[in-house]
């Protein structure tokens, strides 16, 4: 990568591959969830996810490029962390809880890389691609929030009430 630009579509096919790696683990994530709320805010961010892949090959489009995804090893680890979860955890709140941050490290990467981007379009001029990638970046901080709440508000004191029973 010698340019912005070589950096911009870089990370464009990483997060596009991103992208199309969560639209397959949304809906065990929603499916593995205790928690109605919890399934729902899964759910609704997959359809959410369509969108943002939608956005994302529009900014190809934009660049004359083809939507391509690149390998994103963040992306896998994150995944493989969310299968530890659901492979070491039982059904309830503490799965629950382990759904949520690792629901929550996702956001957050994609906060990192769509943040980047758009800095990048400011940059680099393409500036006619910036509000597709801040529509999705809001998205993804919502949806952080949203994590957010739930374990704040219910999702851990539930888990942490099973361990003072145990």
């Amino acid at each position: 990568m010698k340019s912005l630009d070589d950096l911009f579509l870089h990370f464009l096919q990483d997060i596009y591959y991103a992208e199309r790696q969560l639209l397959k683990a949304l809906p065990k994530m929603a499916k593995n969830a205790q928690e109605a709320a919890l399934k729902d805010a899964f759910t609704v961010h997959r359809d959410e996810t369509v969108e943002q892949i939608e956005r994302l090959e529009q900014v190809f489009e934009y660049l004359g490029k083809r939507p391509k995804g690149v390998p994103c090893g963040a992306i896998k680890g994150l995944i493989e962390e969310t299968e530890e979860v659901l492979a070491d955890s039982d059904v309830g709140a503490v799965r629950d809880a382990g759904l949520v941050a690792c629901g929550q490290a996702v956001e957050h990467y994609e906060m990192a890389r769509y943040g980047a981007l758009i800095a990048w379009a400011h940059a680099g001029g393409h500036t006619g691609v910036v509000s597709l990638l801040q529509q999705t970046l809001d998205e993804e901080k919502k949806a952080d929030k949203l994590l957010n709440d739930l374990a704040v508000k219910h999702i851990n004191s539930s888990a942490a009430a099973l361990a003072k029973a145990a």
